[in-house]
Parts: structure tokens; sequence; C-alpha cells
């Protein structure tokens, strides 16, 4: 590994349109195509798909396509992991998603993010921070879950909700941005 991948793989600023990290954006581009036209593949096939791409891949998981993903190799699923339809991930740094967690449809996991100082957008910077969902968590449709935020283990997160801090185990989260409510 050499050029921008280390430097996004640890979370420091690194500039994306570096030939590695697009080969490597290439490289999942041509998969997602290849997973996203078995509508109607077994859930053996999909399992194995989902093993060629990821870091990690628990028995059972089911990802229903149409699923996008930046890179492929920093998402690790945990045993039961189901994502509905249109999911996607930007995965420039790890996303860690916990045994048995349900994700609604049109959910979007992102751990890019960009500086705040106009400068250092102009030149192309960004940086990433790890995204931790807990096992058993909910996740609405039509959430978004922003960088570096950890979601507790039996979380619900109501959907069409923006979920801009951690929320603890157990914890109830919804609305723009996402508050902690009393579980009903």
């Amino acid at each position: 590994m050499t050029g921008q991948k280390p430097k996004m793989l640890a979370g420091e600023l690194y500039i994306a349109d570096d030939p590695e990290l697009i080969a490597d954006n290439r490289r999942i581009s041509e998969w997602m195509d290849r997973y996203n036209a078995r509508n109607t593949s077994s859930q053996p096939e999909r399992q194995a798909l989902m093993e060629e791409a990821f870091a990690r891949v628990g028995e059972g998981c089911n990802i229903r396509p149409p699923f996008f993903c930046d890179y492929g190799y920093n998402i690790s699923l945990g045993r039961g992991v189901f994502l509905n339809f249109n999911c996607c991930i930007l995965d420039v740094v790890q996303v860690t998603i916990g045994d048995m967690t349900q994700i609604g449809p049109g959910v979007q996991i992102l751990t890019a993010d960009h500086p705040r100082d106009p400068a250092q957008r102009r030149q192309m910077l960004e940086f990433g921070r790890p995204v931790v969902i807990g096992a058993n968590v909910w996740i609405g449709g039509g959430a978004v879950i922003l960088p570096g935020v950890t979601i507790g283990d039996d979380a619900i997160i109501g959907a069409g909700s923006v979920v801009t801090r951690d929320v603890p185990a157990g914890g109830v989260a919804g609305g723009n941005p996402a508050r902690l409510r009393n579980p009903q």
C-alpha cells in the first residue's frame, strides 16, 4: 500500500482521486454490478458474494439488492445482519454492524467526512470516522448515520432520523437531528 490509501484507512486527511483507491472503487463497482444483478439468487450465493467483498460476514447475513458501498473491505457484519433494499455504506474507514441487527430500506451509513476549513476542501481533502452499530439494533427506513457515530446494543433508530451523536445501548432515538426518546 502506498499513496493515499494508508492515510484513508487511518482516518487521516487524504485525496480520494488516487490510483490505488480508484482501482479499489472500480473493483467494488464491478462487484456491486454482479451482486445487484442477482435479485433472485439464493441466500448461499449472496452470502458467498458478501464474503468475497467484505472484511467479515457472519453466518446468515442478508443484504437485499440494490446495495451500494465505496470499497467493501472496511465493512464487518455480525451473524444474521439484515439490510433491506437500497442501503448505502460509505466505508472509507471501518463500519461494524453487530449480530442480528436489522436495517430498513434506504438507510445510509456514512464514514466519509470533509474538513470544515474551506481551503482544505478546495484541495479535495477528506477523511473518515468509523461507525459502530451494536447487536440487535433496529434502524428504520431512510435513516442516515453520520461519521463517527456509535449505536449501542438493542437500540432503536426511528425511520428518517439523522443520527449525529452516539446512541447508548437500549436507547431509542428519532428525528432530525435524532434525539433520545423514552421507549414506549
